[in-house]
């Protein structure tokens, strides 16, 4: 049986993820607010025993001092200097195991250096931080557009019918461009209709099918990393 998925809205539009075995362990994936995960925590009788850690940036670590310790605290390596204590750290190709299923470790870097990605083969996730979002990609504040180019290249190229759990509820705005950059492209304007159809309800757009994301997903269009590079920074004035 797959691992169980709760996604947990937190602060203006972040998202954090808990997975959850048959013994009522979870494991978490960023921290950005410590009370709606506790919440839920609470809520389920759920014990957390992992936390997961994308990348350093105040919204996806800062809910962690509000959090009861887990057992294990798991990050890049090479971004280890500027995240929070960690018992352990991972590098690209790594292989680890949580909740009772392996977790292949992705390097993506370009939102940031040392973002990583946490991909479950056995229950179909990807946990992608602010690499490869919903509808979108991250900002480049670190990264070149050769390295973001790259990492997409890598979690594209993931089975189909993974989903994708990225870090924040962007994928409006996302959609937006997408429209501009590709107008009346039929598969983009079928999921910003779906999008608006979700966010009107009260439901987050996060997680996507892989496979939607490679029909709509502009930044995975990009044929070469000039085609990318010239999306990113139109996306960034628009």
């Amino acid at each position: 049986m797959p691992l169980e998925l709760i996604t947990i809205p937190c602060l203006s539009d972040n998202y954090a993820f808990l997975l959850v075995n048959a013994k009522g362990e979870a494991a978490l994936i960023d921290a950005p607010e410590a009370a709606p995960i506790n919440a839920v925590l609470a809520a389920r009788g759920l014990t957390l025993t992992a936390i997961l850690l994308t990348h350093h940036h105040w919204d996806h670590v800062e809910g962690l001092d509000g959090l009861s310790p887990a057992p294990r605290t798991i990050g890049a390596k090479a971004d280890a200097h500027r995240l929070p204590p960690l018992s352990e750290t991972v590098q690209d190709g790594d292989r680890l195991t949580v909740l009772g299923e392996e977790v292949v470790i992705y390097d993506v870097s370009g939102h940031t250096r040392g973002h990583i990605a946490f991909h479950f083969p056995a229950s179909g996730y990807v946990f992608t931080g602010d690499s490869l979002m919903a509808f979108g990609c991250g900002r480049l504040f670190e990264g070149s557009p050769e390295e973001m180019f790259q990492s997409l290249r890598k979690l594209a190229a993931l089975p189909a019918d993974t989903l994708v759990c990225s870090g924040h509820e962007y994928t409006t705005a996302n959609g937006e461009f997408a429209a501009a950059a590709f107008p009346n492209d039929s598969a983009i304007m079928a999921r910003c209709a779906e999008t608006a159809r979700l966010r009107a309800a009260g439901q987050p757009s996060v997680p996507s099918s892989l496979a939607l994301e490679n029909a709509t997903n502009p930044f995975l269009r990009a044929a070469d990393v000039a085609s990318f590079a010239k999306l990113r920074a139109e996306k960034d004035v628009f």
